[in-house]
């Protein structure tokens, strides 16, 4: 459980890391003339209109707890906020989840139209790694392919082509389990290995423990959005709640009733703060963290 002062502490480093990215990302649009305008405010409505922003805080709070700065994770952080939009976008699609709202406003498709959507996504992803790219570092060869692969064929699209094939089917748990580990955990254990790589060589044991970390917190997310979709409301969610069931999604609660989903979230979050030992007390935000994703709604 979170306390009141770690609470007050975690906030803080909440804002902190909003501001810092949300700075990055809209300096990215602010710096140069847009070439095609409409694409540009699709782009902006798809990644500037609201999100709490969780992957960027995981890159500042594991690049924090391994010793690096804030200014060096800037790149990382943003980087890995513009694949989850270009995801976003793409996944509401018609043709994919289908869905009309989204952070409470109106998808990209709808605000804009399913061609502009399409362009827009395909323009944040190209953006991530141009961002990426365009910071000197010693490991960034690791840090490239370390976003690549988490978001491509191995990835999160492999993870959301699982998810379209398994709609209407009977997947059991360890199914279900290995398509949420790549459509949302591969992007939670990029944002976690990215903040990692910023300060550490890739054997260091410090990172290998931030990525078990990763993984648990990973799936413990997707279970408790998957317990939001039944328990939570439309205005609370920012989405269509329901959503899930209506398109016959199979989900956690599903297959495990909702208090047993509610359980497995709870243990993957004891596994994930098991994991932090090696980083002492510098991986106590990160525990804060683990806690709070499933203690309130993210």
């Amino acid at each position: 459980m979170v306390t009141t002062a770690n609470a007050s502490q975690l906030a803080t480093l909440r804002h902190v890391s909003n501001a810092r990215v949300d700075a990055t990302l809209s300096a990215l649009f602010d710096s140069q003339p847009a070439v095609a305008p409409r694409l540009e405010a699709a782009m902006r409505h798809g990644l500037l209109v609201g999100g709490k922003r969780l992957r960027p805080l995981l890159v500042y709070l594991a690049g924090n707890a391994l010793g690096a700065r804030d200014d060096e994770l800037d790149a990382p952080a943003a980087a890995i906020e513009l694949i989850h939009a270009y995801s976003l976008i793409h996944d509401d699609l018609p043709a994919m989840d289908d869905d009309d709202l989204r952070r409470g406003q109106p998808t990209v498709h709808k605000a804009f139209d399913e061609a502009t959507a399409i362009l827009a996504g395909d323009a944040l992803q190209a953006l991530a790694f141009e961002v990426l790219a365009s910071q000197p570092h010693p490991r960034l060869g690791s840090m490239v392919t370390t976003l690549a692969a988490a978001s491509g064929r191995a990835g999160m699209v492999a993870g959301q082509a699982l998810d379209l094939a398994a709609v209407g089917g009977h997947p059991d748990v360890d199914a279900l389990a290995h398509m949420h580990a790549h459509k949302t955990g591969a992007l939670i254990v990029a944002a976690v290995r990215l903040g990692g790589l910023v300060a550490v060589d890739e054997n260091d044991p410090r990172l290998a423990a931030l990525i078990r970390y990763a993984r648990a917190i990973g799936l413990a997310f997707q279970i408790h959005d998957d317990v939001l979709d039944v328990t939570g409301d439309t205005v609370t969610l920012g989405k269509i709640s329901g959503a899930d069931a209506a398109r016959a999604k199979p989900t956690y609660p599903s297959l495990l009733g909702l208090s047993g989903a509610q359980h497995k979230a709870n243990m993957l979050i004891e596994e994930a703060i098991a994991a932090l030992a090696p980083l002492g007390e510098q991986g106590a935000p990160l525990a804060d963290l683990a806690h709070y994703m499933i203690e309130r709604d993210h």
